[in-house]
Parts: structure tokens; C-alpha cells; sequence
């Protein structure tokens, strides 16, 4: 099969279009004809040699989510079956003509959607909605702050506050992000330029703060967002552009009674991702067949175009996702 292999840590040059050897399904696993994946920040890190898969996956082709065709099954698998369209998560792999998964985390591909629309919606929504309702218990009539709002999973975050009541806050350092976020259902969009972004959160909120952060930016975002916190506020840590470390205020931390927390799906247990992918099937995936939950995509190339995908989305100009058609 065809598929795209990291041949060295590097930049996207190391990217190699090549021959590798079709897998094999096994036990309870399923084997996916991949039709389509998208790029994720993690796929960059794994590219640049900082975020190595984990062993159960391969170690050179990256990839963490997948629409497709079931093609083949192992010989334990009861729920599904070989031609039925899926869509999910995996720990790495899917930028390829083929991958292997577990078949209690594929979830069923809702008929309203292209395998392209489908390939954009599992790392941003399952991540969303695990970070911001699973984790942080965001509740309708409180209000969450998004930052960098105009990322996949900022995009899907803002869908799935509105859909459950919550108010939705987004913040960008580029003003032509908000607009298409605000008719996303994004509440308030605030550019982060000349003032700091505590300081317009509060402006914003009338100086109440926020119940919840979904951060996607890390570094010293999060100094701000501790300072932009309501009392018994929740952060969660998701994404680190902008740097591994912050300064805190512990006195406002006390003070507040807040909650800091980090997350990530790739490397959990088994069951774990079982789970998360049984909440994605019954809270989320009614929504995305109804057209209430919809993908957001930049733009679709294909998959021998995976250097200059990689090259757009470390640039940040994309709004959305940046999916790979097979």
C-alpha cells in the first residue's frame, strides 16, 4: 500500500510518498480502506522527532484520525462489518491506504457526510468535547474562553459550547479568524493585539471572567487565563504553541478555588479511548447527523501532498482543517 513515511526527523522534506506493507487485522480489529485523514499539530511534532508514536502504532507513518471503508475484519469482531462506512481516532498511521484499529473505537459514519467532511471531525470534536464537557463539566449559561479559535478543534469547540447552551468567548491574533468563527456561533471574538487577553476577557464578561478555558496555545496564555477566571473556574490545557511553561499566580489560584488541568487522547489505555469514543457516539455524533455539528475545512489536497499540507498548517493561516484525500 501506499503511504506517507517519515524517513527522518526533520522538516517537511523528510516526508516520503512510498511502499510499505499492508497490516494485517488481528483478534478484534478492524482494517479501514483510509479515503480520507487531516493534519494535525501532533502529526508535525511526531514529524520533527518530539512526539514519537506509541508502540502500538507505526513509528514512521503519521495520522491520528480517518474516514473509510471497513475492508477486512479479525476474527473477533461481532459489531461490524466489511463495507460498512466508519470514521475515528487512532494513535498514529492513518496517512495511508489502509490502517488497522480497534473495532470498539471506530464509530459509524453519519450518511449526510463526505468521507473528506468526516475525516475533519474526530480529533477536533471528540478532543473538544472530552476537554471541555468531560473534563471541565462546561454547563449551559456558563461561559468558556477559546484560544486560538480558529483552529480545528477551536472551530468544533464553538459549535458544541452553542449546542449546549454554554456562551462561547474565542480569541485570535488574526482579525480575519473571528468572522468566520462568530458565524460559527462564537459569541464574542477578541483580537489579541494591544491589550492583554485577561484584560479584554474581562472587558468582555463585565469584568465577571470565565468559567472555563479550553487552551489550545499554552505558554503564557495561561498566566492570562488565571487572571480571567470566575471563582471555581476550570482550565484545560490542550495544545503548547506557544511554549511548555507559564508563571502562575498561586494566590489567585487559592483564592479562586480554580482547577488546572492537561489533557491528551493519544496516549491513553484501550478502554479509556473505548469510552471517549461510546460519549462521542451518543453526545455528539446525533448533532453531526443532523447538520447542527458541522465540519469546518480549509482546504482538502492529496495525500502526496502531505509536506506542503504540513508547511500550511505550521504557518497558521488555515481556519479549520487541513484534510488529506487518499
Amino acid at each position: 500500500m501506499k503511504a506517507i513515511v517519515i524517513t527522518k526527523p526533520g522538516g517537511p522534506e523528510v516526508l516520503k510518498y512510498d511502499d510499505v506493507p499492508t497490516p494485517e487485522p488481528q483478534g478484534n480489529e478492524v482494517r479501514v480502506a483510509v479515503k480520507a485523514t487531516a493534519v494535525n499539530q501532533a502529526d508535525i511534532l511526531q514529524r520533527r522527532g518530539l512526539y514519537p508514536a506509541p508502540a502500538t502504532c507505526p513509528a514512521d507513518i503519521p495520522g491520528l484520525e480517518y474516514s473509510g471503508v471497513i475492508e477486512k475484519i479479525g476474527p473477533d469482531v461481532k459489531e461490524l462489518s466489511v463495507g460498512q462506512k466508519v470514521f475515528g481516532l487512532v494513535a498514529g498511521g492513518s496517512y495511508a491506504e489502509y490502517i488497522i484499529t480497534e473495532a470498539r473505537t471506530v464509530a459509524p459514519m453519519p450518511s449526510n457526510l463526505s468521507f473528506e467532511e468526516a475525516a475533519a471531525i474526530p480529533e477536533a470534536y471528540i478532543t473538544a468535547y472530552d476537554a471541555m464537557v468531560s473534563q471541565c463539566k462546561l454547563l449551559a449559561g456558563e461561559t468558556v474562553l477559546i484560544n486560538a479559535v480558529g483552529s480545528g478543534v477551536g472551530s468544533a469547540a464553538v459549535q458544541i459550547a452553542s449546542v449546549i447552551g454554554a456562551t462561547s468567548i474565542g480569541s485570535s491574533r488574526t482579525a480575519e479568524k473571528l468572522d468566520p468563527a462568530i458565524k460559527l456561533g462564537l459569541n464574542k471574538g477578541i483580537l489579541v493585539k494591544d491589550k492583554s487577553l485577561s484584560k479584554l476577557v474581562l472587558e468582555a464578561t463585565n469584568n465577571k471572567g470565565v468559567d472555563v478555558v479550553l487552551e489550545l496555545v499554552g505558554g503564557d496564555y495561561v498566566t492570562e487565563d488565571v487572571a480571567c477566571m470566575t471563582y471555581k473556574g476550570r482550565i484545560v490545557v490542550v495544545g503548547l504553541l506557544a511554549g511548555a511553561k507559564a508563571e502562575l499566580n498561586l494566590a489567585a489560584l487559592l483564592s479562586k478555588r480554580l482547577q488546572i488541568r492537561g489533557t491528551t487522547l493519544r496516549a491513553r489505555p484501550l478502554e479509556e479511548k473505548i469510552e471517549v469514543n461510546k460519549t462521542f457516539i451518543r453526545e455528539l455524533l446525533p448533532h453531526i447527523a443532523d447538520g447542527r455539528l458541522k465540519p469546518v475545512i480549509d482546504r482538502v489536497v492529496n495525500l502526496d501532498q502531505a509536506a506542503e499540507a504540513h508547511d500550511y498548517l505550521s504557518s497558521g493561516d488555515h481556519f479549520g482543517k487541513v484534510v488529506l484525500r487518499i
